[in-house]
């Protein structure tokens, strides 16, 4: 299981929702084996006035939070965020210095989903790649 939350400026990220849900379906799929008919994206609109970001940074600055099913290889993870900076650089023009990605992971039992705790549902894709 996976969800993400996606924070950046209104004005800027609000346009181009589409496409970072598609390219975060992809790099999830990519990396994780994620099925791409799951997605759980949400989307966190701030106003300019209200995002305060590093020296270095620009209106474009992006905070990517992915919650998973603990069981990724450090490797698969690695390849995430390199797939995720190379997509959001190339299709979007937002460069690496302007996206931050953490993943939080929580072991199965920690996830209700479907009327039952995740430990105890079938899943159609691999969680320890």
């Amino acid at each position: 299981m996976g969800q993400i939350k996606i924070f950046g400026i209104s004005e800027n990220l609000h346009p181009i929702k589409e496409k970072v849900s598609e390219i975060l379906s992809e790099c999830m799929f990519e990396a994780f084996g994620f099925p791409k008919e799951k997605k759980a994206h949400r989307f966190i609109y701030i106003e300019d006035d209200s995002f305060i970001y590093f020296e270095g940074r620009t209106a474009k600055h992006t905070i990517i939070e992915i919650s998973a099913f603990e069981g990724r290889s450090i490797e698969s993870k690695k390849k995430l965020y390199q797939l995720i900076f190379e997509k959001f650089e190339t299709i979007l023009e937002i460069t690496p210095m302007d996206v931050e990605i953490t993943i939080f992971e929580t072991p199965l039992h920690n996830w209700g989903i479907r009327g039952k705790s995740a430990d105890e549902l079938t899943l159609n894709y691999k969680i320890n790649i």
